[in-house]
């Protein structure tokens, strides 16, 4: 009598299985050029003290400043993700990469004598915001769906290019001039736009769809998916994005720390965000999205809550700051881990691009709030606490809507 065979059946090198060696390569390149290109896209917040000081220009004035790269990059996700999709981060890379260079001779060399020449160079610097929604698609296409959440939370570190600009820029603009910061950035812009041409690749087989630009991003705006995690992501990324150029400021005004000492606890804050956002995919693939979400605003509220008092620096205000930074950074991979899982493979790029702008808003519209009520109040607490409040309405959503939609869109009866 034959026994049935014990032997397992091999594993299948099926999507979900199967990660191409070069799909490494890809990735590295990709969040070398995320971080490049944020790099270019933070250069104004480390030196708005100094731009304050010297063209004399009010709280709400220099948050404005600080404030229009943001909300410009945000915006220019929406198209540029939707292109992505159609033409792919092989050729979207380079484009943007080398497209920033322009605004960022500019501003070093003749866009720095007034606010108005400030604000049209921070306008077109925004073109290096819109990176992320180059990368996510790409990076999308070349990994499994249950490798994705870390993929993208690795490719997500490239937003650590705050963190070089605050600890480099301010020493550069001392020690050689304002310019030399900028033509420096302009360089390693350059240089990633040509070995991105050279070098990078879409993955074999992806999705390229048919419709025109318009009719894709109707069909984006439709899904649930979409709504859902820019509301989640305007919070999570959002929060990081207002503390990474509105940060010095705050601890400068509220602390009375030097420039360069308030720039480098920034890139702090931005360093330890940036080291939790490949954690928050990670966990994301193995605890689900929702859990990680969960978890990372419950600590937001508390430290917000915590901040809003205005404790002693060292240790509640530090703790609460870094609390605040590993949160934002977890809930960040998080949230694009929750979009790999639900989005549509034809429509990655235009829901990031769409979901990417909320979390650029999200960043944009709290330092100008910072500034008002500061100017108006001389504290930042009510600030910290409608930020407690957001949290807590995120937390919320996220343990009801949230949660039924990832159940429902991972039934065995929605996949069938």
């Amino acid at each position: 009598m034959l026994q049935p065979s014990r032997k397992r059946p091999p594993k299948e090198a099926g999507p979900d299985n199967a990660v191409p060696a070069r799909a490494w390569l890809m990735l590295a390149l990709a969040t070398v050029g995320f971080a490049v290109n944020f790099w270019a896209w933070g250069l104004l917040s480390p030196l708005g003290t100094r731009f304050k000081d010297s063209l004399q220009l009010t709280s709400f004035q220099q948050s404005l400043l600080v404030a229009v790269p943001v909300v410009v990059g945000s915006l220019g996700r929406i198209p540029v993700g939707a292109l992505t999709d159609r033409f792919g981060g092989r050729i979207m890379f380079p484009v943007v990469s080398a497209a920033t260079v322009v605004p960022v001779v500019y501003v070093g060399l003749v866009g720095h004598s007034s606010l108005a020449a400030l604000l049209l160079g921070g306008f077109f610097l925004g073109i290096g915001g819109t990176a992320f929604a180059v990368g996510v698609p790409f990076v999308s296409a070349w990994f499994p769906p249950k490798r994705r959440g870390l993929a993208i939370g690795v490719f997500g570190m490239g937003m650590g290019g705050t963190a070089i600009s605050a600890l480099s820029t301010v020493k550069l603009a001392n020690a050689h001039g304002v310019a030399n910061p900028f033509l420096l950035t302009a360089g390693v812009l350059l240089l990633y736009a040509v070995v991105a041409a050279l070098a990078l690749r879409d993955a074999p087989g992806r999705p390229i769809p048919a419709e025109p630009l318009p009719q894709r991003l109707a069909a984006t705006l439709r899904l649930a998916i979409t709504w859902q995690a820019s509301a989640l992501y305007a919070v999570a990324f959002g929060g990081y994005v207002a503390f990474s150029v509105y940060l010095p400021t705050y601890l400068k005004t509220g602390y009375g720390l030097t420039q360069a000492d308030a720039a480098n606890r920034m890139a702090g804050f931005v360093l330890l965000a940036v080291a939790m956002r490949p954690v928050g995919g990670w966990l994301s693939d193995r605890l689900g999205p929702v859990r990680v979400l969960s978890g990372a605003l419950a600590v937001v509220v508390a430290g917000a809550l915590v901040q809003s008092f205005t404790p002693p620096l060292n240790p509640l205000g530090t703790a609460a700051f870094l609390a605040m930074a590993g949160a934002l950074g977890a809930g960040s991979g998080a949230t694009f881990a929750f979009v790999a899982l639900l989005a549509p493979p034809s429509r990655t790029g235009s829901v990031t691009g769409v979901v990417g702008a909320a979390g650029g808003l999200g960043g944009f519209i709290p330092p100008l709030i910072m500034g008002s009520l500061y100017g108006a109040y001389g504290s930042y607490a009510l600030g910290l606490l409608l930020l407690a409040a957001v949290a807590m309405g995120a937390l919320l959503f996220t343990g009801t809507g949230v949660r039924r939609e990832v159940v429902h869109q991972t039934s065995p009866t929605a996949q069938q």
